[in-house]
């Protein structure tokens, strides 16, 4: 390794040398950065003055030298001359890079082929010149670097690898700490790999290699528990709300479920695939031999930061192996008050208003992943008061909640929906919650249960409000005690909300479309929407996080005395929009306009009020 080079260094901060322009070529440099260049030259591109650069030596001088020169300089807290921003971190990072001529990389763990770093090179390596390997192929590498003028190892490693090497300028802060994580990781899984036998895997596929022999990989392998533990962590920070393990005929595949969207994160060897999926099992105290059926479990565990997390486990046998879905529940969702799931004011008194009564049925609905779970445990933590006694049946428990009698249905030993509430109803309850109203048993218990003095929240899978009264009536559910105990109807969906860090006007907008999406309910003639773009924050995907869209029906007497007379689905819809019921995809349309979301969003996760 070339010796770091030693540049004119001054004791004195008024020796440094006077601004000048910025030049139109990356500095003759080579070898590391010293902390009083980057403040010479943050001082000669113009992006700080003299008194800045005199405060920045002073700060930087009393830095840890085990510091990064960038990560001296952004700890001095400088503001830019310009506009006052601060230059932190990434902001410095992305100048160097533009004035190195390099590209500058936000490193996305997400985007990183980790299987492949650790064939390109060892650990010590990668940390003594300051690099990682994010990207392979067979024309070329892509490295990130912290050090642009340190290329002195750029020749060797090209003949080593036969391939060009593409640098990137990256932060010296995400290059340490994932130049530990993915050599880590790719070192366990190999471990894992070597420890026990690969072709041991379970598919209908199976291949017989003859001469083959070892044990089978072991669930407690250090090089596993490693795996597992580093997949949640990683989970956790991606904002990740389900974990997919997927065995394949070659690999096993690793998927996050991040804002309804999966992203492909990593790909095993099947035999560590299968290892992984017993170790889950394991924790969830799941039968790890049984593989021909599906399972259902849960953990609780910790995030780094301490708070408690609750993964729902689901497995299910596929022609290459068992595979697991993690179902990531945050406890502090059941907290959040109803602005923050995304209520409208409006919606939020009604809703209120509506599970504040002291019997009578509500309904929640919408498809898997709309957010019903959330909001029916949000409201029923609200509700679950010292004064009140609150009974759940679930299928399965999702969260485990201390304020609340929660009962799981098991249908092995005939405790279904049905018998779980008659179960209840012995109980003294106030508030019950039935996981889901799937046949006319349990529709009829829960119309009984709101007719004797209870309330009762359920969940349907319709596609509006309106559909939710049609379906009780299906079921069997007679006219005239629907009409007698509903109370209401919430309909919801999730769409993606655009990244606020990158989003921009949308000039292209087309209006004509808006209305009729819209129509016959308007909202506003002309909306002044956004379009996503794409930054590091949200991956380039334009969207950041998700919100809700909500249809609130409350049973007017109106309503009522409609359900008994003429119990078609388009006059109660009908009459649930003039009692001021605003529909899923009018909902939509008013995130729009606050420039939340985008109308493809809306119509791709709204149905069409004209069906």
């Amino acid at each position: 390794m070339d010796a770091p080079r030693t540049p004119n260094r001054t004791a004195d901060p008024s020796q440094l040398p006077k601004a000048r322009s910025a030049p139109t070529s990356p500095p003759a440099a080579q070898g590391r950065l010293d902390w009083r260049e980057l403040l010479q030259w943050l001082e000669a591109d113009g992006l700080i003055d003299e008194a800045s650069a005199k405060y920045g030596w002073e700060r930087c001088a009393h830095a840890s030298g085990k510091l990064h020169a960038l990560q001296r300089v952004a700890l001095a807290g400088l503001k830019r001359a310009s506009d006052g921003r601060s230059l932190d971190l990434d902001v410095l990072t992305e100048w160097l890079a533009q004035r190195a001529q390099m590209p500058y990389l936000r490193i996305d763990p997400l985007k990183v082929e980790i299987s492949k770093i650790g064939d390109l090179m060892s650990t010590s390596y990668a940390e003594r010149h300051r690099i990682l390997p994010v990207a392979a192929s067979t024309e070329a590498v892509t490295i990130a670097t912290c050090e642009p003028f340190d290329r002195a190892w750029v020749p060797e490693m090209e003949r080593m690898l036969r391939r060009p090497i593409e640098l990137r300028v990256a932060s010296p802060a995400d290059i340490t700490r994932y130049t530990v994580e993915f050599f880590n990781l790719a070192r366990s899984v190999k471990h894992a790999q070597k420890s026990g036998n690969t072709g041991g895997v379970n598919q209908f596929e199976q291949l017989v290699e003859l001469g083959r022999s070892g044990r089978a990989l072991d669930a407690n392998d250090a090089g596993v528990v490693q795996v597992v533990d580093w997949l949640w962590q990683y989970a956790f920070e991606q904002r990740a709300s389900d974990i997919h393990l997927e065995p394949r005929r070659d690999m096993g595949v690793i998927r996050f479920r991040i804002d309804g969207v999966l992203h492909t994160v990593y790909q095993v060897p099947g035999s560590v695939m299968g290892a992984m999926t017993s170790r889950v099992k394991l924790l969830g105290r799941m039968d790890v031999v049984e593989k021909r059926r599906p399972q259902d479990g849960r953990i609780k565990t910790r995030r780094p930061s301490g708070d408690e997390v609750e993964l729902r486990l689901a497995t299910m046998p596929t022609a290459f192996g068992e595979k697991l879905v993690m179902r990531i529940f945050d406890p502090d969702v059941v907290v959040r008050d109803m602005p923050a799931l995304g209520f409208p004011a409006h919606e939020a008194r009604e809703w209120q208003r509506l599970t504040r009564q002291p019997n009578g049925v509500i309904l929640v609905t919408g498809p898997t992943g709309s957010g019903k779970t959330t909001t029916l445990y949000s409201t029923l933590k609200r509700l679950a008061t010292e004064e009140v006694n609150v009974c759940t049946i679930e299928d399965p428990i999702e969260m485990v909640e201390p304020a609340f009698n929660q009962m799981q249905v098991q249908p092995a030993i005939d405790l279904s929906f049905a018998e779980g509430l008659r179960a209840l109803m012995r109980q003294d309850p106030d508030i019950i919650m039935v996981g889901e109203i799937r046949d006319r048993e349990t529709a009829d218990m829960a119309v009984q249960a709101a007719l004797t003095g209870h309330l009762v929240l359920s969940t349907l899978h319709t596609n509006d409000a309106p559909s939710s009264i049609t379906r009780l009536l299906e079921l069997g559910v007679p006219s005239y005690l629907a009409s007698a105990t509903l109370l209401g109807v919430l309909a919801q969906r999730l769409v993606r909300t655009l990244c606020p860090h990158c989003k921009q006007p949308d000039d292209t907008f087309d209006q004509e479309a808006f209305r009729a999406a819209v129509a016959p309910w308007k909202t506003q003639s002309e909306v002044r929407p956004y379009k996503p773009v794409g930054c590091v924050e949200c991956r380039n995907t334009g969207y950041l996080g998700r919100i809700g869209l909500y249809e609130l029906l409350s049973c007017s007497e109106t309503l009522r005395a409609l359900l008994v007379r003429s119990p078609e689905l388009a006059p109660l819809r009908a009459q649930a929009i003039k009692d001021g019921m605003k529909p899923l995809r009018l909902a939509g349309a008013i995130k729009v306009a606050e420039g939340l979301t985008t109308l493809d969003e809306v119509l791709r996760a709204t149905p069409d009020p004209q069906r």
